[in-house]
């Protein structure tokens, strides 16, 4: 009965051994986030000269997690940021991602949950009716292949807040209702087909 007892002893020590080493060990390191700036657009580059934005991209598997921290904004102000096609006019496909504010300082931050790699397209295999919401609404859409999106944009939400800020008070429909000003920060310090999502791995 020694003999067995001392057996199984070493089997339990063996195996708790084996336990041990499996629990402690290193998960396969996450990816490293990807980092970009966005830079002023064409127009307000003389009325927001100072206006940035750093971008950063965390994978998390199935999901990317995207913060922009933008600065030199004007103080108190809505904006709206899109995933498009090309950074400047007239822009291509493009797809609304949210909003952001900015505080006292003219700063504002934003994070999104969503699919942010080089693996970003807007399909349409064929034309279909479409709800009209808004007078600008169209009711169907064109039959449009695979086209990928790989910059971000980012509007002032009002005309009248571009006006203020001395960017002009040109309409656009880069928000919820259409009637977004002009466009603040973009993507074009990369070129118009390898936009900066296009560096994300899925």
């Amino acid at each position: 009965m020694r003999s067995v007892a001392k057996h199984s002893w070493r089997g339990l020590s063996v195996l708790a051994l084996l336990l041990t080493a499996t629990i402690f060990e290193p998960a396969s390191a996450a990816p490293a986030p990807t980092v970009f700036t966005m830079v002023p657009s064409g127009g307000p580059k003389g009325c927001l000269p100072y206006a940035k934005a750093v971008v950063t991209i965390k994978s998390l598997g199935p999901v990317e997690v995207m913060t922009v921290v933008a600065s030199g904004l004007p103080r108190d102000t809505d904006f709206d940021l899109f995933n498009i096609q090309v950074p400047k006019f007239p822009f291509g496909l493009s797809w609304y991602l949210g909003d952001l504010h900015s505080n006292g300082y003219g700063k504002a931050v934003g994070t999104f949950i969503g699919r942010f790699n080089r693996e970003n397209f807007i399909v349409a295999p064929g034309a279909a009716p479409a709800p009209k919401l808004h007078p600008a609404d169209a009711t169907s859409n064109p039959a449009t292949p695979p086209v990928h999106i790989f910059h971000l944009g980012l509007w002032f939400n009002s005309p009248k807040d571009a006006d203020e800020a001395g960017c002009g008070d040109a309409v656009t429909p880069f928000n919820g209702d259409h009637t977004a000003g002009v466009q603040v920060l973009n993507t074009s310090n990369a070129p118009d087909k390898r936009g900066p999502l296009i560096r994300v791995a899925p």
